[in-house]
Formats: structure tokens, C-alpha cells, sequence
């Protein structure tokens, strides 16, 4: 397979503008932002394959004042100056038109020279990326420009092969995304659920007008009383009570960990956890089994599922249910919990166990507690075991990516 190096802008399409980045200074600022029209991409839409999240938008009129600055479905966009090394592609919907924000830039490329997937994995190899970083003008925040964009030189295969690499790669990503999809579909089953049987008493206020609770059977309707009680709550079901959190878990700090690492080892193998999730590896468990894991300084709010073996970082807490059955309800429980209003921090956010501990809630019997568990842990199992999958084929795309963009390894004639 031959390989040839090309500048990015050779493989520009020839069309003004090909390559632009955002307005200047003062002809995109905030007041300029609209409820709806034209979208912006800015940083917080990069970091995927695709270009997503919530947009920020300006009228019609002031997206055609700065047209210069538009990309469009099947475009390339590069951070200019913020987190450098993001790329992403623009989608096909829901937009024909985006504006790109000062700190991002574009390129439209010529699709009978480069295949805009193939590209895009290009620049997330770590050659590509060291390229990016060690020609970034370093004065200020580091930042590159379209004239560094421009002259970016880039090793490609001819166009066929191009493809090629790219539809197996994208292959990987597009399993990947299912499974978060999917994901995301259960966890929302999940919170409905809840969100229907401990908040809203959809069980309750069925029997209470004399009806089947929809969507249950006769044996778990049986578990719901069919009236309310007043309380400092409000009206509560009948043999229900209003309790705190830490009634029903034990809330503990995590751990400085006496190792770490940044990357998966053999050594370094146990992941940490830290506020907004797993932040690298050590080489030793903290716990043996799931725990609840939830931010206690820095980061708040993210409540999380940890799987052993695991370490918890000392900038988290953890919850243990003091009744297993009463784990996912936990769990939910500390989810609806507004914890920006519990920040006693000053110079940092912080979260403490006692006032983590002392939030207020209405709890059912625990018959009622063991029959959300029975139906919403498999959920959560499923979840966690499509997490994995997930991981392993990320695994496999980033062993496999700088092997084929660099032609190392040759996908067989037959591979699409």
C-alpha cells in the first residue's frame, strides 16, 4: 500500500472558504445568542466523533453576516485554543449549518482526495496529536492557528484504502455508541420507575381511586397501601415514613490511594474513582463489592455505580446500603438530591458526609424496597456488563487505530 504526505490544505475542497475558522473578537459575543436558529459549535460540542450537545444559537440574519464562518454536514472541526487535539466531524442531521466560535476551526474537504472518517482517525493517533501540541504557539494559553492547520502535514493511503480503514474503524465506534445509547435508555427506564413509585405514588393514587396499578401485577400492587398520611412532607402513603438518608446507608469517605497511575497496567490495574468518575489506576482494591460513589470535593453532583475491585480517592464519598435490598433505591435517592445546595466549600466545592446524611426523604417498607431492587438491578447489571463491552472494543479500536492509519497492519482485499 503506498503512502504519500500531503499538507491539509491540499486536500481542502476547491471552494471558498474551504478552510475557516470563527469571527473576531466582537462579531460573535454572547449578546448575539439566540433561543433558536443557526447553532455554534464551541468546545463543549467537540470531544466526540460527532460534533453534539447543547448548542448555543444566533438568528438567521446574524449567521448570514458571518458566512465565512459556517460549516456544514460532513465537515472537519479542529479546537484552535482550549483543550488542542480535538477534532470532530459534523453531522448529517439535525443541522445544515453551524457557525464556528472563535476558538474552533474547519476545513471541508475534497471527497475525491480524502475520506473525511479516514482523517478524522488520523488526528486522533498520537503522532498526529504530538504534531499538534509541539506546533502550538505557546505564548499565553496555547493555541494553534489556520495557518498551522494548513500547513499540517499528514500521511495518507489512496482514497479506496482510505475508505476502507475508516469503515472498520467506524465500525467499532458506531458498536461503541449503541451500547451508550442503549445505556442511556435503561438508566432512564430506571428513573421513571422510580420516579413513579417513590415520587410522584403512581401505585398509590391508582388504588386510592379503587384501580389496578398500571403496568403491575396483583402481588406487587399488593405492597402499596392505598391512601396517604399527613406529614411534614406533605401527604405521605400509609406506612411510610420520612426518615434521612443515612437511616437506610453508612456514608464514608474514600481514600488517598498509595499508588496511581494514569494509564492500565498489568501493575496498575484497579481503577480510582474520583468525584466525576474513574481518574486512573491503582494497584490495590478498596472494596470488594458495588458501592455508591459520589463527589466530596471539587467535583458534586455525579453519583455513581462503582464495580469491584475499585478504589474510592479521598475526594469522594461513599454510600453502603445498610439493607442490600436497598441499593438502587439508594442510589436514586442521592441522584435527586440537589447537592449545590449542601456546598460548604469556599474556595472549592465540598460535600460533607453529615449533611450528605442528614437529607430528608420518605421511605417505604422494605418489602416495597426488595421488589424495586428485584426490578431494577438486572437493569443496572445489564448496564454494567454493556459498559465492559464497550471498554474491550474502545480497547480494540485504539490497538487497531495507528496500526491501520499507518498501514502496519493491511485489512484483507475483501474487508468491506
Amino acid at each position: 500500500m503506498s503512502f504519500e504526505t500531503r499538507n491539509l490544505e491540499a486536500l481542502a475542497a476547491p471552494i471558498k472558504n474551504a478552510i475557516a475558522g470563527g469571527p473576531f473578537g466582537s462579531n460573535l459575543v454572547s449578546k448575539d445568542y439566540a433561543e433558536f436558529g443557526i447553532p455554534v459549535i464551541r468546545g463543549q460540542n467537540m470531544g466526540e466523533k460527532w460534533v453534539q450537545g447543547d448548542f448555543v444559537f444566533v438568528s438567521p440574519e446574524k449567521a448570514e453576516s458571518l458566512a465565512q464562518n459556517k460549516a456544514r454536514p460532513g465537515d472537519l472541526v479542529f479546537t484552535q485554543r482550549g483543550t488542542l487535539g480535538q477534532v470532530s466531524i459534523v453531522p448529517k442531521t439535525p443541522y445544515t449549518e453551524y457557525i464556528v466560535s472563535q476558538s474552533q476551526m474547519k476545513i471541508t474537504l475534497d471527497p475525491q482526495k480524502a475520506d473525511v472518517n479516514f482523517i478524522y482517525y488520523l488526528f486522533k493517533t498520537e503522532e498526529q496529536l504530538k504534531y499538534i501540541f509541539n506546533s502550538a504557539i505557546q505564548t499565553g494559553v496555547p493555541h494553534t492557528n489556520l495557518g498551522i492547520l494548513r500547513k499540517t502535514p499528514v500521511v495518507i493511503p489512496p482514497l479506496d484504502k482510505q475508505r476502507s480503514i475508516a469503515s472498520m474503524l467506524s465500525l467499532l465506534d458506531d458498536r461503541i455508541t449503541l451500547l451508550r445509547e442503549t445505556n442511556a435508555t435503561l438508566e432512564a427506564i430506571a428513573q421513571a420507575l422510580f420516579k413513579s413509585w417513590f415520587v410522584d405514588f403512581d401505585p398509590v393514587r391508582a388504588k386510592q381511586q379503587g384501580q389496578m396499578p398500571e403496568g403491575m401485577d396483583e402481588a406487587t400492587a399488593a405492597l402499596f397501601p392505598d391512601g396517604f398520611d399527613e406529614s411534614q412532607f406533605g401527604m405521605v402513603p400509609k406506612t411510610w415514613r420520612v426518615g434521612k438518608l443515612a437511616d437506610i446507608c453508612s456514608i464514608s469517605s474514600g481514600k488517598r490511594p498509595s499508588d496511581r497511575s494514569d494509564k492500565l497496567t498489568e501493575t496498575f490495574s484497579v481503577p480510582l474513582y474520583g468525584g466525576a468518575g474513574p481518574i486512573g489506576y491503582t494497584s490495590t482494591s478498596l472494596f470488594d463489592e458495588p458501592r455508591i460513589v459520589t463527589g466530596r470535593v471539587g467535583t458534586l453532583g455525579k453519583v455513581h455505580i462503582a464495580y469491584p475491585p475499585f478504589w474510592a480517592s479521598d475526594n469522594v464519598l461513599v454510600l453502603t446500603p445498610l439493607e442490600p435490598a436497598a441499593f438502587t433505591f439508594c442510589l436514586h435517592w442521592t441522584r435527586s438530591i440537589d447537592v449545590s445546595t449542601l456546598n460548604r466549600g469556599s474556595t472549592q466545592p465540598l460535600l460533607t458526609q453529615r449533611d450528605l446524611g442528614a437529607e430528608l426523604g420518605i421511605i417505604p417498607p422494605i418489602e416495597i424496597l426488595t421488589k424495586f431492587e428485584a426490578v431494577v438491578s438486572p437493569l443496572y447489571e445489564q448496564i454494567h456488563a454493556q459498559s465492559e463491552r464497550a471498554e474491550h472494543i474502545a480497547s480494540l479500536r485504539n490497538t487497531l487505530l495507528p496500526r491501520l492509519i499507518s498501514g502496519k497492519l493491511h485489512l484483507p482485499e475483501n474487508a468491506s
